[in-house]
């Protein structure tokens, strides 16, 4: 029995028109995300992975993003009157941006699971009476009444599909919004998969919690040194990593396995300890809450280190205040700028979303946004390895239009907190 809803409210500009969403893929698990993710033959080993990937990926896979706004809103010199297109993913991106007060934020989703997140959480900015009741719920762990506070003062003002989405009950009869009562974070696959290496980790005697002890950088590096790098050379490890499932959690598919193995030595061990050594031993510990969950498993308290933008205390009359300058868009990104006029768009966020495309894609992709691209728009996105993925397989007609900002993009590369991508890359579109 497929469940509908008849009508729900769709944005249209700063305006909100009634529309059929019974095709919404709430209730179409993989559909569109296969889509974006299949490339081979479906009984072939490599479709059969693609496939399992795009299940998994239909519910929650990021609680929170994992790309550093920070570097995101100095790399897009981001400012007022700016309008901006960005992929939703876990929201904590689009939120930030509100403190440049820039003119539109357009964030664009296949994943219809982040789709209710990111309307949940402009709701929660609207709707919960004050910061500390948003830190409550979305910054600390194990706040007991998140649930209540849902069905007081957001839940009354979701879209219908939102709605049932966080309402829905599992097999234990649980609503799916009851994980605000506990950790959210250490939900999704994002977060089981770091639960998963804190199991490893344990099952070869390390705990990897006790990187919060640390006092400074050197002892950072100390513990990942002594403790964790070992971890990485086991050969139960080595094995598990060969496996492109076994990084489904950081919502890697399998197209994106193959490019990240060229870095290191070949192996995909290598890759995942060069990485978590940037995230552990490449900034303080106060200054990096994505080395919290992490490690942690939870984000830091008010004054006791720094916190995502939308969550710093400083930032919430600023977000509040332009929270009705986003839109959500449940819609592939191609046919979404296909439907933009010319010109109208100052910034593209594209996080690593290249890394699943074929060369198709990608030119389909880079010609809808060099047509939409106002004069100066600037493109910022992420790899998993280290160069740039457009050289040799987007047109040159397309890229003569950009400026690789080449020295640039490897000190935001540097700088990114989240530490887990290869490269970060910044395209300013050329005078015509």
């Amino acid at each position: 029995m497929t469940l509908r809803y008849p009508l729900a409210a769709k944005q249209m500009g700063n305006h909100f028109a009634m529309t059929d969403v019974s095709s919404d893929l709430v209730f179409r698990r993989g559909k569109e995300v296969g889509k974006a993710v299949y490339q081979n033959r479906a009984l072939s080993k490599a479709g059969i992975s693609e496939r399992l990937f795009a299940f998994l990926f239909s519910g929650l896979v990021y609680p929170q993003i994992w790309e550093d706004p920070d570097v995101d809103m100095e790399a897009m010199q981001l400012g007022e009157g700016h309008r901006i297109v960005t992929i939703a993913s876990g929201g904590c991106n689009i939120l930030a941006y509100l403190t440049r007060s820039p003119a539109r934020i357009d964030a664009v989703d296949l994943n219809a699971a982040h789709i209710a997140l990111n309307r949940m959480k402009l709701e929660a900015v609207r709707r919960l009476p004050s910061q500390g009741d948003l830190f409550r719920f979305f910054g600390a762990a194990d706040t007991s009444h998140n649930s209540q506070a849902y069905d007081r003062f957001i839940a009354p003002h979701l879209d219908p599909v939102s709605r049932h989405y966080w309402e829905r009950c599992n097999w234990r009869g649980r609503r799916r919004i009851g994980v605000f009562d506990r950790n959210f974070y250490q939900t999704g696959l994002l977060g089981l998969f770091i639960a998963m290496g804190h199991r490893t980790a344990k099952f070869f005697g390390v705990n990897p919690a006790r990187m919060m002890e640390a006092g400074n950088i050197a002892e950072q590096r100390r513990f990942f040194n002594e403790e964790l790098a070992p971890v990485f050379d086991k050969k139960l490890l080595k094995w598990a990593t060969s496996r492109k499932a076994s990084l489904f959690g950081l919502g890697i598919p399998p197209a994106q396995y193959d490019s990240l193995i060229t870095s290191g030595d070949g192996t995909m061990a290598s890759v995942l300890k060069a990485r978590l050594e940037k995230l552990a031993c490449d900034f303080p510990l106060e200054n990096n809450y994505f080395a919290w969950q992490a490690f942690a498993r939870r984000y830091p308290n008010p004054g006791e280190a720094a916190l995502p933008a939308y969550l710093e205390k400083q930032n919430y009359d600023t977000i509040r205040g332009n929270i009705d300058r986003v839109a959500i868009h449940h819609a592939n990104l191609i046919e979404f700028l296909a439907g933009k006029d010319a010109g109208t768009v100052d910034r593209f966020i594209l996080l690593d979303a290249q890394d699943w495309m074929t060369d198709d894609q990608l030119n389909a992709l880079w010609s809808e946004i060099s047509r939409t691209a106002s004069a100066g728009a600037r493109v910022i996105f992420r790899t998993a390895a280290e160069p740039s993925l457009l050289p040799g397989r987007v047109s040159t007609s397309l890229l003569d239009q950009w400026d690789y900002q080449d020295e640039a993009s490897r000190e935001f590369s540097t700088r990114d907190r989240s530490a887990i991508y290869g490269g970060f890359h910044l395209y300013v579109k050329r005078a015509a």
